[in-house]
């Protein structure tokens, strides 16, 4: 077995497009390989900032043997027919051709045997057409060709076992011819080197200071900031996504440690933070106690002589001109309170249809009272003013340079203009949480302010009918409805979904911006499917949150969570499956009966008609568990409602087996049908059973 080496040199690739250039770069080769019959036995794909490489082990030196069939017309067909037929499948006499028993009779078959073609031409118009239809989400010309890539493609490598082959195609021209040759890192060994294979290419690479590995890169940069960090008595602030994209802009990482002038320390942490990663892809150092420290980590992708010096004092003198310009933006925008800069909201748009964040503003105002009411210890004048002076941060140079910094800011600025903590959290809180990693506000004003904001969009978005659709969900509707659902159940809120809903479009309607026809049945259901989704992770079947909410009018999201925990602990008995098993049985004969007499059985029983002794036990205790279970629904005690219910189980195991349903009388027919209907409706009053699985 054989192996293809392919490598893709060319200027520096952004780092963002790399591992997935690569992985597409790996997935079309393997298609054109599978349409060509070529098996292999595995694939991987690396890049670097200069190269994408693709190396396939375990190829055949031919593709296998095939055998193409051609079916002909019936034995005895006219002359003509099998004329055709032979000139059709290159045949020179009929007898050529096979004769087999087909459901038409005896017909011949022209039968081709090809032998394997030569693994090279069909890998060599595969690498091409993989090149030629490499998708990126940004390409450019270069030169006089007409070719289109990420950056100037300058060398291909393309070997199978241990050869350079020619590729060919319909634009194999216009590339660089397929060598045998790569090179080193661009400064510390730009010479050229051959190789015969991929254990080879990849260990000539390192000699010559190229990781191929992007996971080794990984590894490497995460392991060296960690050491320098330690052997300086700090520790490194973790940063992933930072990771993921130092990882595409070096081949050779060299972790070096720079100062932080004393002087911009007093900056909020989050600014430093921000000013390095995102300008200058800096990480961040902190004490073993968690404060800042005024260091940083630079991953170089050089050696000096040195030891890298140079390369620090220019990161340091880079870094000093960025902390001014935050330094500035600072102090600038302090200068102005934020509720000066509310009148500035009104010129920007939220939505179209929506009005502009001023208009938001006044509906959160609103709406975060309404909210307040049903969050424990959420002062709602606080809840306001975090409500009125929430966004203005949007319009501070600040936040305009650093988008990711909004709420954060605020809440700096009006702790700067002496507000309370709390107003001053919740302004920072109020996009939580962000997603499943991202922490849950817990203090009342900002689980209140934090509910306002995603209710808020919520129902104007599907008010205007701009709902998710598919995958897409410009708006991150589906995100908001998660968010919700945490603020509610993590801090075990009250609230009554249905009513909030419907106050957030009176805020809308009051406000003259929407005329569409609304209704919290619109977003329930929305809230329903997300909240299955939450719950699955927690091990909670998704029927049982089905069967809750068919009730209708659960909107008490923490209220139908302790019906669904009761409900999944009751089912995960004997009592409770087997009284699932009763439940189906009825609703099965009661659902055949009422399509066939076309009529419900909903009516009450008729007690003078109750004559068998087990049927009289089981209305009896109907009866009894109706009246009883009423108050334990009322009272949320769902665990004392289904140990009720399971001393039904054996009232109605005793009815089934003694008492004919479908009697010949019909009026105890009837009768009991109607009963069977009892059962049905006594069990449905903590939960639909027919939805659950």
């Amino acid at each position: 077995m054989s192996e293809l080496l392919l490598e893709l040199l060319s200027e520096e690739i952004p780092a963002r497009m790399q591992h997935q250039a690569a992985e597409d770069l790996k997935r079309l080769v393997i298609e054109s390989l599978a349409r060509a019959g070529l098996i292999f036995t595995t694939a991987a794909a690396y890049s670097t900032p200069r190269r994408l490489t693709l190396a396939i082990e375990g190829l055949p030196a031919k593709a296998a043997d095939r055998t193409e069939e051609r079916k002909g017309p019936k034995v005895g067909a006219p002359e003509n027919a099998i004329a055709g037929f032979l000139k059709s499948a290159g045949l020179s006499s009929i007898d050529q051709a096979e004769i087999r028993e087909t459901d038409k009779g005896r017909t011949y078959f022209a039968v081709r045997r090809i032998a394997g073609e030569s693994a090279e031409l069909p890998l060599a118009a595969a690498i091409a057409d993989a090149i030629d239809k490499l998708p990126w989400p940004k390409s450019m010309r270069w030169g006089n060709g007409r070719r289109r890539w990420v950056r100037p493609l300058s060398g291909v490598l393309a070997i199978f076992d241990g050869a350079p082959i020619s590729l060919i195609g319909q634009n194999a021209n216009e590339l660089p011819p397929a060598r045998n040759i790569s090179v080193g890192h661009r400064f510390l060994a730009p010479e050229q080197f051959s190789v015969s294979g991929f254990a080879d290419y990849e260990r000539k690479l390192l000699e010559r200071y190229v990781v191929l590995d992007r996971e080794k890169r990984k590894w490497r940069i995460q392991g060296d900031a960690k050491r320098r960090a330690e052997e300086s008595g700090l520790v490194l602030v973790p940063d992933e996504p930072l990771l993921e994209e130092v990882a595409g802009l070096v081949e050779w990482p060299v972790i070096l440690v720079g100062k932080i002038d004393a002087i911009y320390m007093d900056l909020p942490p989050e600014v430093r933070r921000t000013t390095m990663r995102a300008n200058q892809k800096y990480f961040t150092l902190e004490y073993a106690d968690g404060k800042p420290a005024p260091h940083f980590i630079v991953v170089s992708n050089m050696e000096t002589e040195d030891g890298g010096a140079a390369i620090v004092a220019g990161n340091e003198r880079v870094l000093r001109a960025r902390l001014s310009d935050a330094r500035f933006f600072y102090d600038h925008d302090r200068m102005a309170k934020l509720a000066d800069r509310r009148p500035k909201l009104a010129k920007i748009v939220f939505h179209a249809k929506l009005g502009s964040l001023e208009d938001r503003v006044a509906r959160l105002e609103k709406l975060v009272v309404e909210v307040a009411r049903h969050v424990p210890r959420a002062k709602p004048t606080m809840a306001i003013e975090a409500a009125r002076l929430c966004k203005c941060d949007l319009v501070t140079g600040m936040v305009g340079e650093f988008p990711e910094l909004q709420g954060i800011m605020g809440r700096y600025y009006a702790l700067h203009e002496g507000a309370p903590d709390a107003v001053a959290n919740a302004i920072r809180d109020h996009y939580k949480p962000l997603g499943p990693a991202d922490a849950c506000p817990t203090e009342p004003v900002s689980v209140a302010l934090a509910l306002a904001e995603k209710i808020d969009a919520l129902v104007g978005f599907f008010a205007i009918g701009e709902t998710p659709t598919g995958s897409k969900d410009p708006f991150a509707l589906r995100r908001a409805a998660l968010g919700v659902i945490r603020l509610i159940v993590e801090n075990g809120l009250r609230l009554p979904l249905r009513e909030i809903l419907s106050r957030a479009y009176l805020g809308y309607e009051d406000a003259g911006a929407l005329n569409e026809v609304f209704s919290a049945d619109q977003l329930l259901p929305f809230f329903a499917d997300r909240l299955k989704i939450v719950l699955k992770e927690r091990g909670v079947r998704h029927d049982l949150i089905d069967a809750v909410f068919a009730l209708g009018g659960e909107d008490d999201l923490v209220r139908l969570l302790a019906r669904v925990r009761a409900l999944q602990d009751f089912l995960a008995t004997e009592d409770g499956d087997n009284l699932l098993t009763a439940y189906r049985r009825a609703a099965n004969i009661l659902k055949l009966e009422e399509k066939r007499d076309s009529a419900s059985y909903d009516a009450p029983v008729d007690p003078t008609l109750l004559s068998a002794p087990q049927e009289i036990a089981l209305a009896d205790a109907l009866e009894s568990a109706g009246e009883t279970v009423g108050p334990l629904i009322a009272t949320e005690d769902f665990q004392a409602a289904m140990s009720l219910y399971a001393g039904l189980r054996p009232t109605i195991d005793a009815f089934f087996d003694h008492v004919t349903v479908n009697a010949p009388e019909p009026d105890l027919r009837i009768n009991r049908l109607r009963l069977l209907s009892r059962i049905r409706s006594t069990l449905n009053k903590i939960a639909d059973f027919s939805r659950i699985i």
